[in-house]
């Protein structure tokens, strides 16, 4: 018989030879990436040498994640590997980037603690598309600082962007979702317009007494350094800061910008949007604020 000759393979030695199930090999032969050479007397299928090799190719292009459709399309010549692969990658990415989003969405439920309701639309906020996101920040910006009678202002804003990179990482996705919840807050644009108006120049006049806390990082520096060497913000030594960083300054509008800029949460806000921007931020401000905000008012009431 044909199927007893050794150069000829039935199905059963060629799942033998290959290590795959026989129920595998007769799939990929219905479906044409590993057609018999011919048939037995009895109908059953038979196979050679090269239907090995075949095989192994299959295997290999199954084993990359190519469609059985794609693998038969190399195989009979009317695409090539690479142009398989190409487009093969292109998907890949895809679907990497989406897993990313997806793991970032699960990681921040998981912190939090969501609800379902909170989940849906954490994962609506992630998968917005490039134009969507644009367009809650364009509005956001707007309604903050449209308006401010400031030309430098305007042109910062003008090219302000916050946009995840066409790759972006499980934290800056998890950034960014927690940012477009906070941006889409109308409690927080009204505070954080309040905290704009306050530290916006106004014509012909110079800046407002409180506005280098937040412009000049030196500040907090500054009250960094006391902080390590212990200086409680109500004693003396508080007060002489407080003349070298402001000198005669209006001390109520300086603690008045301040207050209002802790209140809004700018220091949360400006460290959000350098992770969303993959950027290396310094470090959270929140205390040293908090130290002059104590130290401003402790000097108003002597």
């Amino acid at each position: 018989m044909d199927d007893e000759r050794p150069d000829v393979l039935t199905i059963g030695r060629l799942a033998h030879r290959t290590g795959l199930p026989v129920r595998t090999l007769r799939f990929w032969s219905d479906e044409g990436a590993v057609p018999p050479v011919g048939r037995s007397a009895g109908g059953y299928r038979l196979y050679d040498a090269e239907s090995v090799a075949r095989v192994e190719l299959v295997r290999t292009l199954r084993e990359l994640g190519l469609g059985l459709d794609d693998v038969c399309r190399v195989l009979s010549g009317r695409t090539t590997v690479a142009e398989v692969a190409d487009a093969h990658v292109a998907a890949l990415d895809a679907q990497i980037r989406s897993l990313k989003v997806s793991r970032a969405v699960l990681s921040t439920v998981a912190k939090r603690g969501s609800t379902v309701e909170e989940t849906a639309l954490m994962n609506r906020l992630a998968r917005l598309s490039a134009a969507e996101r644009k367009q809650i920040v364009d509005e956001f910006k707007e309604e903050v600082f449209g308006g401010l009678d400031d030309p430098r202002l305007r042109d910062r804003m003008r090219i302000f962007s916050i946009e995840l990179p066409h790759d972006p990482t499980p934290e800056q996705v998890d950034a960014w979702i927690e940012l477009a919840e906070l941006v889409r807050d109308p409690g927080f644009r009204a505070r954080l317009r309040t905290w704009m108006e306050l530290n916006t120049p106004i014509p012909g006049q110079g800046s407002p007494p409180g506005a280098s806390i937040w412009w000049a990082r030196q500040i907090v520096q500054t009250v960094a350094e006391v902080r390590k060497g212990g200086v409680a913000p109500e004693g003396p030594a508080a007060a002489e800061v407080l003349s070298k960083l402001f000198g005669d300054a209006d001390r109520v509008a300086v603690l008045r910008s301040l207050e209002a800029g802790i209140i809004a949460g700018a220091e949360h806000y400006r460290r959000l949007v350098a992770r969303v921007r993959g950027q290396n931020s310094s470090p959270d401000a929140t205390e040293e604020l908090e130290w002059l905000a104590r130290a401003l008012r402790a000097a108003d009431q002597t």
